[in-house]
């Protein structure tokens, strides 16, 4: 008898063998890899870098709805940007963001387009229904906007050792109509 534990650990493992393969396929290092496994297990835009490496994966959601059955799902489309580059950001959004260590939320500055390139760019497609993660590399550049843009600017900043301060969230105040 297999008991539940054993047989997650085992999903588990088997899962991460599956990862060890898919980076040997793509030839990639395993630091690379770890901001599209990271965003795939714990969602999220994430960055990664070392002295010769800098690496960023940005999500991008779409969820396909049927009205007549009321039932849906949503595919997850990861970009993993081997040392990425902006090569051109357009428009100005304000919006509250917290990273890190910061113990409260900050309004900052991003781009509402942006167009970024990389050494080589993977994209991830992870679909809920199929139980599938569909990899591939793509050509560059690629161009995003909204949430995935400002994404984008966020880990860049990361990988650039910029810190963005803005206004804190208290200096919010209620307003009640």
């Amino acid at each position: 008898m297999v008991y539940s534990d054993e047989y997650e650990l085992k999903k588990q493992l088997s899962f991460n063998h599956q990862e060890e393969k898919i980076i040997k396929k793509l030839d990639l290092t395993p630091e690379a890899f770890l901001p599209l496994i990271f965003s795939i297990k714990f969602g999220g835009d994430w960055s990664f870098k070392t002295k010769s490496l800098k690496v960023l994966a940005v999500k991008d959601k779409l969820t396909r709805y049927d009205q007549q059955k009321m039932v849906g799902y949503t595919i997850e489309t990861v970009f993993l940007f081997v040392n990425p580059k902006i090569l051109n950001e357009e428009g100005l959004v304000h919006r509250l963001e917290k990273c890190g260590d910061k113990k409260e939320r900050e309004i900052v500055k991003r781009p509402f387009k942006i167009e970024v390139d990389a050494e080589d760019i993977i994209k991830a497609v992870i679909n809920p229904l199929t139980l599938k993660i569909t990899v591939k590399h793509v050509k560059g550049p690629l161009f995003f906007e909204g949430s995935s843009a400002y994404g984008v600017s966020h880990e860049m900043n990361h990988l650039q050792g910029v810190e963005v301060n803005g206004k804190s969230l208290w200096d919010f105040s209620y307003e009640l109509r």
